[in-house]
This record gives C-alpha cells, sequence and structure tokens, in this order.
C-alpha cells in the first residue's frame, strides 16, 4: 500500500511535497508528469493546462526558458485530499539575469494519491547572481541545505 495517499498527516503531507520537490529538480517533464492524473487540470500564472501531454509540452519549454533551475518547496497547510504549498526556485535566463520565483500552490489528489488539480500563483524577482541561495549541483537538493524557512523566505 501507498502511504502517501489520502486523507494526508503532517508526515504525509510533507513527504508528498518532498517528493514533489525532487521531480521536479529532476527537470524531466515525462517524469514528472506521471504523478498526476491523465486528465489533470493546472492553473499555472496565466496559463490553463489539461492532462499529461499539456503538463509535458509545459515543462518542456519551462526548463528550456528557465536555465539552472533550483526549486525548494514547503508545507504550508493540509487536510484530506488537499495540500498547500509555499516554494521559490532561482533559475536564469541565456542572457544570463537570475531570478527568483516566489509562489504557492494548491493541490488535490484522487484516492490513488496523484495530483488532479494544481492551481500556482507565481512572482518572479530579479536578483543579482550574489544574491542566489540555493547552492547545490543541479538535481534533488541534499538534505542538509536550508529550506525555505531556514533561509528567511
Amino acid at each position: 500500500m501507498n502511504p502517501l495517499v489520502p486523507p494526508f498527516t503532517k508526515e504525509t503531507a510533507a513527504a508528498k511535497v518532498r517528493m514533489a520537490e525532487d521531480g521536479w529538480n529532476s527537470r524531466n517533464p515525462e517524469k514528472v508528469s506521471l504523478v498526476y492524473t491523465p486528465d489533470s487540470q493546472w492553473r499555472n500564472r496565466a496559463e490553463f493546462i489539461n492532462g499529461r501531454p499539456e503538463i509535458v509540452a509545459f515543462l518542456t519549454r519551462k526548463w528550456a526558458k528557465e536555465l539552472d533551475y533550483r526549486l525548494i518547496k514547503e508545507l504550508w497547510a493540509f487536510t484530506g485530499n488537499r495540500i498547500a504549498v509555499r516554494f521559490a526556485y532561482e533559475w536564469h535566463d541565456d542572457s544570463g539575469n537570475w531570478f527568483r520565483s516566489y509562489g504557492n500552490e494548491n493541490w488535490e489528489f484522487n484516492a490513488e494519491g496523484l495530483m488532479q488539480r494544481r492551481f500556482a500563483c507565481i512572482n518572479d524577482l530579479l536578483i543579482n547572481a550574489s544574491q542566489r541561495e540555493f547552492h547545490w549541483p543541479l538535481g534533488r537538493r541534499p538534505d542538509e541545505h536550508p529550506g525555505l524557512s531556514d533561509l528567511g523566505l
């Protein structure tokens, strides 16, 4: 039995958030899409995305633009089959301009633990390279790297 299915506890919700962070830090659109229902519905900023093929296309575009992407997610709240998350990620564009993007997500899961709805609000802040806080090799954030609250973000 998969313990990361609703109804969530504080521990399973936090584990679900870390699994999502790890998946997104892989920057593998096909792999990431598999944790969503085949007909998953998203709102990401002002873009509406429906289903796994659109998720893969969206993430492919995203990570082609947002270079050296590193993400940290943090559990904000949970109940039943829903989880609220806050996050920040750092990236640069093809001109070398660095950004820290801040946001909140609301997630809803089906009984099998797949995400069926994702609503994201995101703001981008131009930063200097010297202001970066996310320093780890591309991929999974090491367990010893501070989280958002630890960094004061």
